[in-house]
């Protein structure tokens, strides 16, 4: 097929503004929280644990039922799987907005967390069906991932916004328009994609093993970070692992798998997930670290430390929008190991840090250093596969990114923990949070010292990082200079059976 006869039209970038709003909103809801929780547990008389239910019920069922959500949209129909996902979207923000207890917001940010990995790798694969032309699926990738990233940073500051001027439940009705948008708007813009011809049935034990496997090493990992090597958090995570392994052993013996495990056979398929999964669980850590500091550290408001934090996410989605003209010109392998070098030098400045200046620049140097991977890294993974089978692969890139920044927190947080106690005076406490003003200036100090630590490591597995990409990934050619004789650019045959 003629070049000119795959570029995307008119209709297919207004498609994409479609698809990007209702992805937009999916990542709000994980940060749109963090300033309403207060409010909403006086009015709920929420506990403790029903305040961390509140807020991680989403996340855990959002990453549990990526894959899942990624294989449904392969098998039936991504379209209409967005659809109905939108649907129940919306209508469980409403729910969540007008609850009147904490057991019901607890259950509709669960049926939100569902439904939004519907939308999830669904949006991504459909994005991969309407840009055929390499170079615009490049740009369609790229606005896609700003979407994702600018729900991020605008989350808080919106939910700030709103709780200036309603209530609490006002955070949820936000996403309320862009789904009605999407139900209205979208059956005319976007393409009936075309499921497997002869979808193999859905093997529900592999769905059951994903989740088992899934929702406790997730929750497992984040209870450690929170508190520390506790016995049932290391209990769940180890239950989460051996379920990891039973789904891993299954899926090589089925002829229609629910993860085709054949992916990982490609180094540049290999190399792509794995540089992703490393960028998002270091930065993921120093991330957490740096909205502290700001707090902790700096004594910012919490409205004021996510203002502070804007011109990082601006420089990181002004990155992925370069990334793919650069892509047009310069092999992926010097562009992502040269974007990564200079996010080694915003972590190596991170290292040094001490003021919310320096803080916030070491970090929109991560940023700006981190868009071709993410951009290019996403454009292999989803390419690695037949159009038809994108969701599978979407799914699997989203996962790695939930377990990449879940990991990174527990891992990283702990040594962060580690460095603080170590150096806080006796009677700071385990936290910057709990020390007494007598002690909060060495606390503090403490602290950025971990910040420091933590920035160092991250600085050296990130150039790690670089030279594999750049010797692994060399020999692919430019965006939209692919020949079909060179290795690594064609998708994977389908499974035999």
């Amino acid at each position: 097929m003629d070049m000119k006869d795959q570029r995307a039209g008119r209709k297919q970038w207004v498609g994409l503004a479609v698809l990007a709003l209702p992805s937009l909103l999916v990542s709000i809801d994980l940060f749109v929280l963090l300033l309403a929780i207060p409010r909403l547990s006086g009015d709920l008389h929420a506990s403790s644990t029903e305040q961390l239910w509140i807020i991680d019920v989403y996340g855990f069922l959002l990453s549990g039922f990526l894959i899942t959500m990624g294989a449904f949209g392969d098998r039936l129909g991504r379209r209409r799987l967005l659809f109905g996902g939108a649907a129940v979207f919306g209508v469980a923000s409403v729910v969540a907005a007008y609850a009147p207890d904490a057991t019901t917001l607890i259950a509709a940010r669960a049926v939100l967390g569902i439904a939004g990995a519907a939308m999830g790798p669904t949006t991504l694969a459909l994005i991969t069906g309407m840009f055929r032309d390499p170079r615009q699926r490049a740009t369609a990738i790229g606005v896609w991932i700003m979407s994702l990233m600018g729900g991020s940073a605008i989350g808080p500051v919106v939910g700030g916004v709103l709780l200036a001027h309603f209530w609490w439940g006002s955070v949820f009705l936000l996403a309320v328009p862009a789904m009605l948008l999407l139900l209205t708007i979208g059956p005319a813009l976007l393409p009936k994609d075309q499921p497997e011809r002869h979808p193999a049935p859905l093997d529900l034990t592999s769905v059951a093993l994903s989740l088992a496997a899934i929702l406790p090493t997730v929750y497992g990992i984040k209870e450690l970070a929170r508190h520390g090597a506790q016995p049932t958090p290391l209990a769940v995570l180890i239950v989460g692992l051996a379920f990891a392994a039973a789904f891993v052993r299954r899926q090589q013996t089925l002829p229609h798998p629910l993860v085709d495990l054949r992916l990982f056979k490609q180094r540049t398929f290999r190399t792509a997930l794995g540089g992703m999964f490393v960028n998002t669980m270091l930065p993921g850590a120093t991330m957490v670290l740096i909205t502290q500091y700001l707090q902790l550290v700096a004594g910012y408001e919490p409205l004021r430390a996510g203002l502070a934090l804007l011109p990082a996410v601006a420089a990181g989605i002004a990155s992925t929008q370069l990334a793919p003209p650069l892509a047009r010109r310069f092999r992926p392998a010097p562009l992502i190991a040269g974007g990564l070098a200079i996010s080694v030098v915003g972590l190596a400045l991170l290292t040094t840090a001490d003021s919310a200046t320096t803080v916030v620049a070491g970090m929109a140097l991560f940023n700006v250093g981190a868009g071709p991977l993410i951009t290019q890294g996403t454009g292999i993974v989803v390419g690695a596969v037949p159009p038809e089978k994108a969701g599978g692969a979407a799914s699997l890139s989203q996962t790695a990114n939930e377990f990449g920044f879940a990991l990174g927190v527990a891992v990283l947080g702990s040594v962060a923990a580690a460095v603080y106690r170590h150096g806080a005076p006796a009677g700071a406490g385990d936290s910057l949070a709990a020390a007494p003003a007598a002690l909060l200036d060495q606390a503090r100090a403490a602290f950025t010292d971990g910040l420091h630590v933590v920035a160092a490591i991250s600085a050296v597995v990130i150039a790690a990082t670089a030279v594999v990409c750049l010797r692994v990934l060399r020999h692919l050619p430019p965006v939209g200079q692919e020949r079909a004789d060179e290795p690594g650019t064609q998708p994977l045959e389908p499974a035999a059976g």
